[in-house]
């Protein structure tokens, strides 16, 4: 699999529109061996960044060294490490199970402050049923496409019809014809495109997390890998935070790993530094 992949319908250029995710044409800039881990929260995408892509959303795998590495980092910085994810976070807690950390889920629609908090989730509107079924219906285009219904977001990943990428675009621009869309976001990334209602992303997830202990007062460090991603990027200069990208450098991103076998790495290296 490439490092990049184009969104469907757009030209294979040097990026994936103005905010994708840009191929490399230098070497990259190593993310550091250190962090300073009592200033420092650290902030993770999921699908793409910690853990590789699978066929399917439930087939990813999760080790028992990255648990481990996950709890071990959980305490040598005092609970300030979240996931940012697209997953709903009770999904999140099933695919990482005994672990639990605090979350931002379904692209910032559900936030939990720390491991044993209530979810607390947004009250902005979910998808209308009517459009809730028209783009489902995009799944019965051919074999492979599969209809991800997330409550506050549908992801149609086609990794496993990649052909039908382009006639998966056009499905989702004639459902949003005659302004259908206006208050959703449509977002495109590896394999797969995401419906969401606006008003929300990781980036207001981000930082709601960064109001509350033990986040407040550190610097934010988020590490993602695609378009959706890059709201959480853009918030990242307000808390004197850092960018690091997986599989090419993006806008908004100091530092760059090749694939997410070198972010889990990187984070096993964090949890043995005794400095």
């Amino acid at each position: 699999m490439p490092d990049t992949e184009t969104a469907p319908g757009s030209k294979a250029h040097d990026h994936i529109g103005e905010a994708g995710t840009q191929k490399r044409h230098s070497s990259p800039r190593v993310p550091p061996a250190r962090v300073e881990r009592h200033a420092s929260a650290i902030f993770l995408d999921i699908d793409g960044t910690l853990l590789d892509i699978a066929p399917t959303p439930l087939s990813v795998h999760v080790s028992d060294e990255l648990r481990n590495t996950l709890a071990t980092l959980k305490a040598r910085f005092g609970g300030a490490i979240a996931f940012v994810s697209g997953r709903p976070i009770a999904e999140i807690d099933r695919l990482f199970h005994p672990l639990r950390i605090s979350a931002v889920g379904g692209h910032g629609a559900e936030i939990r402050f720390s491991p044993d908090a209530d979810i607390a989730r947004s009250q902005k509107a979910m998808l209308d049923v009517d459009l809730r079924e028209a783009f489902a219906r995009i799944g019965r285009i051919g074999a492979g496409v599969i209809v991800e219904d997330k409550g506050y977001s549908l992801a149609i990943h086609y990794r496993l019809a990649p052909k039908l990428g382009g006639e998966i675009m056009k499905g989702v621009s004639d459902i949003c014809k005659n302004q259908r869309c206006d208050a959703l976001e449509i977002l495109p990334g590896k394999f797969v495109i995401e419906i969401k209602p606006g008003g929300y992303d990781k980036g207001t997830g981000l930082r709601e997390m960064m109001n509350v202990a033990p986040f407040a007062g550190r610097r934010p460090i988020f590490v993602g890998d695609d378009i959706t991603d890059n709201a959480a990027f853009a918030v990242l200069p307000d808390f004197d935070g850092t960018g690091f990208s997986v599989g090419g450098i993006v806008p908004g991103a100091s530092f760059n790993f090749d694939g997410p076998q070198d972010v889990r790495h990187w984070l096993r290296l964090l949890s043995e530094d005794r400095a």
